[in-house]
């Protein structure tokens, strides 16, 4: 057993299943309500396709032009579309509890660097040995980056400890 092929883009042609459409020529000009069979006659004799451009309505809104060239502009409209979007991507500043003030502001540079740049930033509190039993020293230096950033930032996830580690999310106001 095979499947119907998929059909993509609009329907034309043979296709189209109502008995009356509304008709745009390929000049633009609205020719009303008309019976399928005779807007696909006018197609073949101009040589054209009959392509349903708005088919939730009633009548169907049908047009006539060529089928190969609509489906080429439509693929370049979605391909320009892709192109503009921006991915928004997670970075990760890793810090210590006990970090020097200028390391602490190379950091928060970057910070505010991948903010800038509408990135979302994941600031990473690593603790090792003895630190663990000190958390609230990573607290107060998160509490710092939040109060930093409180004007370019928000806060999409609080800081939260997860074994070793406290995470907490950035992203751009």
């Amino acid at each position: 057993m095979t499947s119907a092929p998929v059909r993509d883009g609009p329907r034309a042609n043979d296709m189209i299943d109502a008995r009356e459409i509304r008709l745009i020529d390929h000049e633009g000009n609205n020719h009303g309500v008309v019976a399928t069979v005779d807007a696909l006659r006018a197609a073949q004799t101009i040589g054209l396709d009959l392509v349903e451009v708005s088919p939730n309505v009633k009548p169907p809104v049908c047009k006539l032009m060529d089928l190969g060239k609509y489906k080429y502009e439509e693929q370049k409209k979605a391909n320009a579309a892709r192109k503009r979007q921006k991915t928004v991507d997670v970075k990760e500043i890793k810090m210590r509890p006990n970090i020097d003030d200028h390391d602490y502001e190379t950091k928060m540079k970057k910070v505010v660097e991948f903010i800038g740049d509408g990135d979302k930033v994941k600031v990473t509190m690593r603790f090792r040995g003895r630190e663990m039993a000190h958390q609230d020293l990573g607290m107060v230096v998160m509490r710092r980056v939040q109060e930093e950033m409180a004007e370019t930032a928000k806060v999409e996830s609080h800081p939260r400890t997860e074994g070793r580690q406290m995470t907490m999310v950035l992203a751009p106001r």
